[in-house]
């Protein structure tokens, strides 16, 4: 059964973590960076998240540009996995594919419609009281 966390940021920069697994976890996998889901899956309803990045349990990041969810190695000279300390430097990387699996442990999304987070959470917390 998939388990990870989801970090879910806004326009605003108001950033939140949900704990998913179970049939909420299952609606992320197979989807790809770059893909829309509902954010019920992570208890927004109503809004629409989509796919930013993400990474393993070995904290390996995914890469948009490599199809797929399984590691590969990449030469690279900048970009997410790998900051160079001068220039021309590159250095042979270890990433995961841009597909969302039961090897990830983070998923991170965006909100794409329906409203920032605050306005989410703060009615979620005026129902509850």
């Amino acid at each position: 059964m998939a388990e990870f966390e989801v970090v879910v940021g806004d326009a605003a920069g108001d950033t939140r973590q949900f704990d998913v697994d179970g049939q909420d976890a299952n609606r992320f996998l197979g989807l790809e960076l770059g893909a829309e889901v509902d954010g019920g899956a992570v208890g927004l309803d109503g809004y629409t998240l989509e796919l930013t990045g993400g990474s393993d349990d070995a904290g390996r990041p995914m890469r948009p540009e490599v199809a797929g969810s399984d590691l590969k190695e990449l030469l690279l000279e900048g970009g997410v996995g790998y900051e160079p300390s001068r220039d021309g430097e590159r250095k042979r990387v270890t990433v995961r594919g841009s597909e969302v699996s039961e090897a990830t442990a983070q998923v991170n999304a965006s909100v794409v419609d329906g409203g920032t987070l605050a306005e989410a959470l703060d009615d979620d917390e005026d129902d509850a009281e």
